[in-house]
């Protein structure tokens, strides 16, 4: 691939990323220059300063009065209909029938056709529909509107554009009120949401405040006097700019800036001959590598610095009782047998623990504060870093794998390998993904979702674990089985220690050794994999069946043991 080729495709992905997941970035100070650039947008002495105010007093309406206007008046419309929340509203059956069509062309419910409509313009962009409702669990037939359920959201979140568009399509205003947030809406369109040179002269302006105020004390009188206020108000640059970016469509911008460079796309791969596949590994590729760059600064500003590895004595105490974490109040534990699956603890200390009755991965830290989660679309069972911000995922009873990105709380990606178990578990190695099938490994390029190599194995492998050059797995279904079996690349052979019984969880320790937590206690097997000793820390030694995970640049050591709902922290002595 030529090198300019590459370098744009960095720059368009590191500008579209963050734009359309904005939560982790100061959102202003980060799109503001970049709106600059791409919109050509000139304050400084090649526009009219009397331009800008009036642009300025406009959007202050706006975002001052007409939008905390609409959301009150929607909280005031459902409320009346003795709904408790906007999400029951959002749920109720016209509602949703009604918003579905404003997004999704050509599509014919299964339920109340009569009522479905086919819409040339579809006023809701694939953002908002997002906001409001997501997809329920398992596949649908077709696509209807009964396959969503409204989120949990309040009017507050709303912005004008999406709060005006469900008052007037769906709460049955007077006419002169529908009309009134009709036009509001497109004014806000025609002059403000495309609007990048920052400016509204004065022919335009003095019809536009006379329609803005009749239609807004058409709604509510009492806004009179702070409409006025406004009016009389000086120009503030800074908030101005602000208000701009607030008021840009942004979602739908790019949804144009995208087609846009998948038309260029699409013309440039075919002169340099890559698929799209191809163009998305290289683009994946090297934002892993950034990521670590910038996680390893992270982790060295902290001081948590690579250390001098000093081999265990086989059987020492290596580790010491820190803390205890209590996740009863995070998790209902009277349906499901096991609560909590899976857990793995990342570079900077974070833990991602998979709940499969709640159907979510949550993320806390070692000390368990800052809790939050991510909504899995099925059973969470087992899970493994592929890098400090994103996590893959097994379902339980699927042969599907979920990519997450634990920072943004985005699905990456879906990946179906074929021959993939469907009750299995999930582990790296060398960058790889590593899966279990029916008697054989599969190692998949998670970039493109490739099976890249197949293992043969004597047995269903279950319960992995990838470190350095071997992956280990037990037999998945003989419990009386106690062999822990291992596949090298060194010698491209499959080797096996016989354990005193049952292996269920293994993690390496910094010096290469394991930790492995069998059915009558958990034992430290040698670096060579040759033997064996119980482990001697007390709150381990007996541990039964555990999950457990080490994490080499922290120095801990977290495990879930009998107590599916209290995780045990552990530092190094």
């Amino acid at each position: 691939m030529c090198p300019s080729f590459l370098s744009i495709s960095y720059q368009i992905y590191y500008i579209v990323l963050p734009l359309k997941n904005p939560g982790n970035f100061p959102f202003y100070e980060f799109c503001q220059p970049l709106y600059n650039h791409i919109f050509k947008v000139k304050q400084k002495g090649k526009m009219d300063k009397e331009d800008k105010r009036r642009y300025f007093v406009v959007g202050s309406v706006y975002l001052e009065v007409v939008t905390p206007l609409f959301q009150q008046k929607l909280k005031e419309k459902y409320q009346g209909l003795n709904f408790r929340c906007l999400k029951d509203f959002l749920d109720k059956k016209d509602a949703i029938h009604i918003l579905f069509h404003l997004r999704h062309r050509n599509a014919w419910c299964c339920t109340d056709k009569a009522n479905c409509t086919n819409h040339g313009a579809l006023p809701l962009n694939h953002h908002q529909w997002k906001q409001l409702y997501s997809e329920n669990p398992g596949p649908g037939i077709h696509n209807c509107f009964c396959k969503y359920t409204a989120k949990s959201i309040k009017p507050v979140d709303l912005d004008l554009s999406l709060c005006g568009l469900i008052l007037y399509n769906c709460c049955n205003l007077a006419q002169l009120d529908g009309k009134a947030v009709h036009i509001l809406r497109r004014n806000k369109n025609d002059y403000l949401s495309h609007n990048t040179t920052c400016g509204i002269t004065k022919d335009e302006y003095d019809p536009l405040m006379d329609e803005l105020t009749t239609n807004i004390l058409q709604l509510d009188k009492t806004k009179e006097d702070e409409l006025i206020r406004i009016q009389k108000r000086p120009l503030d640059d800074s908030l101005c700019n602000k208000y701009m970016t607030t008021l840009l469509d942004i979602h739908e911008i790019f949804e144009k800036i995208d087609t846009k460079i998948e038309l260029s796309t699409n013309q440039i791969l075919n002169t340099v001959h890559i698929n799209h596949a191809g163009l998305t590994a290289k683009i994946e590729e090297f934002m892993e590598k950034v990521v670590c760059q910038n996680c390893r600064e992270k982790l060295d500003k902290k001081g948590i610095k690579d250390q001098p590895i000093h081999p265990y004595k086989l059987g020492q105490s290596i580790f010491q009782l820190h803390h205890q974490i209590d996740l009863t109040s995070e998790v209902d534990d009277d349906e499901w047998r096991e609560s909590v699956t899976d857990i793995v603890m990342m570079d900077d200390g974070r833990l991602v623990i998979c709940l499969p009755d709640q159907w979510r991965l949550l993320i806390c830290n070692t000390d368990g504060s800052q809790v939050d989660s991510i909504d899995v679309q099925g059973i969470p069972w087992d899970v493994t870093a592929v890098n400090n911000s994103t996590v893959t995922v097994t379902l339980y009873d699927s042969d599907c794998i979920e990519m997450y990105d634990i920072n943004n709380k985005l699905k990456l990606k879906s990946i179906s390998p074929p021959g993939m178990s469907r009750y299995g578990d999930i582990t790296t190695i060398n960058n790889k993904l590593v899966v279990g099938g029916k008697d054989r490994l599969l190692i998949i390029d998670h970039q493109t979702g490739e099976v890249v190599q197949t293992i043969q194995t004597d047995s269903r492998p279950g319960r992995l674990h990838g470190s350095g050059d071997r992956i280990f797995y037990c037999n998945y279904y003989n419990n009386n089985n106690n062999n822990l079996y291992w596949y090298s690349y060194t010698d491209d052979r499959h080797h096996t220690l016989s354990l005193p019984s049952y292996p269920r969880s293994m993690t390496t320790l910094q010096d290469g050794s394991l930790y492995v937590g069998c059915r009558d206690g958990s034992v430290h097997v040698s670096s060579d994999c040759k033997q064996y000793k119980s482990v001697t820390t007390k709150e381990l030694k007996k541990l039964k069946y555990a999950v457990m995970s080490y994490n080499s640049k922290q120095r801990k050591l977290v495990t879930i043991g009998d107590q599916r709902l209290i995780f045990k922290v552990f530092n190094e002595k």
